[in-house]
């Protein structure tokens, strides 16, 4: 027996039991953990980490700012196409393939940009893609269904998309019935989690959307969801997108992206405006005049004009004011700490704080705080960083929502004969072919203009790089329209008698250069 529990005692601690899984240490003991499944992590949690982001993102400066900041740089005004189709899988020679892409970007804005393309009649396609973006940053997802309407002389396309937010998206309970229910089990038998139908192989079926939102009490309908399968049967395209972020296999519905920061945001705003508040009473100048008998003076606040004060009709509510006077009643004295405001150390606080928060939010605190004071490579190097997250969630962007909404038009654009693509709807080879596309948004920042240029040309010479590509890069534009554009100033600058030497004309593809520029 002695022997028994010696070997208990001395037992060899291995592995993580020495650090993280340690249960010995004083500084573990307290953090209990359990492992749960994505599910139970997230779902019962939703409706608070949704409440709270977007409280900080209304209130909160630094929360919106995180939340803008991203949008801004990842969409801007809205990524745009450029038709990249497989030219020679089609069989089509380069002309051919440049002319079916103007073509097909052309007749693509005119749906694009007109408002008739939201189902409700309130933004552009371009302006939609900001708020699904923004929304599945706020809300953890946002959720896209695609309707059909009329076709009319002034819109020759039935394609409307419909946004809907994470809220709507939730289990049934019951028609009129409001609150909200994590699980339940569909009348088929799948499985539904917070509004996502799965089956018994865990893949997904449809999505549930209710007409209202759970805290809808005053709008007067009666609470119902609809049923909207994930995938069209015969087509397999997409019936509703769903903007998520997935972090673990298996994770049915998305996270808010403040919602590791939420409890520091929230503490710096609070934080924030208890200086604010300290740093204005500790700037009101007000005297204190006390008697030792009565008095018919102004009365404790009355010196303060009414329309500015806080509590009028509060007979025991005392307010300051700059340059006040007051006259204390018999008995009364006034004592005041001093908040010895505004307090030196508050901006390295909270800039320390930002740190912290642009770390986990992928934004370098430079760029949070739009306070750019290091050194050239310092603030390019910050930029560089946060550049590498707003193209990854561009590309996302771009692959989960604008792709899957163009190629729904295409499809329909094919169908209605605007646009010629032979074999489109026989061999999904040859539809994926005619789909190719990228999307392009706002360029990054530049902080030296010239450097960046110098780089650009650098870039092109060495073969690392292509003008379009560059033109994207460096301003977000297009090169063949910028060659165009050029061509017509050259040409008006001549006709208007401006002379230029070969060596400052500017360059233009396809009219070749001077031995001095080779």
């Amino acid at each position: 027996m002695r022997r028994a529990a010696a070997r208990q005692v001395t037992r060899v601690i291995n592995g993580y039991e020495q650090g993280g899984a340690s249960q010995q240490k004083k500084s573990m003991r307290g953090w209990i953990t359990s492992a749960k499944n994505p599910r139970d992590d997230i779902d019962p949690n939703l409706d608070t980490l949704r409440s709270r982001s977007r409280d900080l993102y209304m209130n909160g400066p630094l929360g919106a700012a995180a939340l803008k900041t991203t949008k801004t740089n990842v969409i801007g005004p809205g990524l745009r196409l450029k038709a990249r189709i497989n030219a020679e899988l089609l069989g089509l020679t380069t002309e051919e393939a440049d002319a079916w892409c103007g073509h097909v970007e052309e007749e693509f804005n005119l749906w694009a940009e007109s408002k008739h393309s939201d189902a409700v009649r309130m933004n552009d396609f371009y302006d939609q893609q900001g708020i699904a973006f923004l929304g599945m940053l706020m809300n953890g997802d946002s959720f896209t269904v695609f309707k059909q309407a009329e076709r009319k002389p002034y819109m020759p396309y039935g394609l409307r998309i419909h946004l809907i937010e994470g809220d709507r998206v939730c289990t049934p309970q019951g028609n009129g019935v409001l609150g909200t229910s994590v699980e339940a089990t569909a009348s088929n038998g799948n499985r539904i989690y917070s509004g996502v139908e799965i089956d018994d192989d865990g893949a997904l079926v449809a999505y549930h959307i209710a007409n209202t939102y759970a805290t809808d009490y005053t709008s007067g309908k009666m609470r119902k969801w609809v049923r909207i399968e994930a995938y069209g049967q015969r087509t397999g395209r997409p019936n509703v997108i769903h903007l998520m972020d997935a972090e673990r296999a298996e994770q049915r519905r998305g996270v808010p992206l403040l919602a590791p920061v939420i409890e520091t945001l929230k503490q710096i705003t609070r934080y924030t405006e208890a200086e604010l508040m300290a740093a204005v009473i500790s700037a009101m100048f007000t005297i204190f005049i006390k008697t030792t008998g009565t008095t018919t003076e102004n009365p404790m606040g009355s010196m303060i004009p009414l329309d500015q004060q806080v509590a009028a009709e509060d007979q025991n509510n005392y307010e300051m004011g700059p340059g006040a006077i007051n006259i204390l009643g018999q008995d009364e004295e006034i004592q005041i700490a001093d908040p010895k405001r505004p307090n030196a150390n508050f901006d390295p606080f909270v800039r320390s704080l930002c740190l912290y928060v642009g770390a986990a939010l992928e934004i370098p605190y430079e760029l949070l705080l739009k306070n750019f004071q290091s050194s050239y490579s310092a603030s390019r190097a910050a930029l560089l960083e946060a550049w590498k997250m707003f193209r990854m969630r561009r590309q996302w962007t771009a692959k989960e929502f604008c792709q899957p909404i163009y190629e729904e038009w295409l499809a329909e654009a094919v169908a209605l004969g605007r646009v010629r693509a032979p074999g489109f709807f026989g061999d999904p080879r040859i539809r994926k072919a005619w789909c190719k596309a990228e999307w392009n948004g706002p360029a990054p920042g530049q902080l030296d203009p010239v450097k960046e240029a110098q780089a650009s040309i650098l870039k092109i010479k060495m073969g690392l790089s292509t003008h379009e590509r560059e033109a994207i890069e460096n301003n977000g534009s297009d090169f063949w329209t910028n060659v165009q554009q050029l061509q017509i100033e050259n040409e008006a600058l001549e006709k208007a008698g401006f002379s230029t030497s070969a060596t400052e004309k500017l360059f233009i593809p396809g009219k070749g250069v001077n031995k001095e520029d080779e």
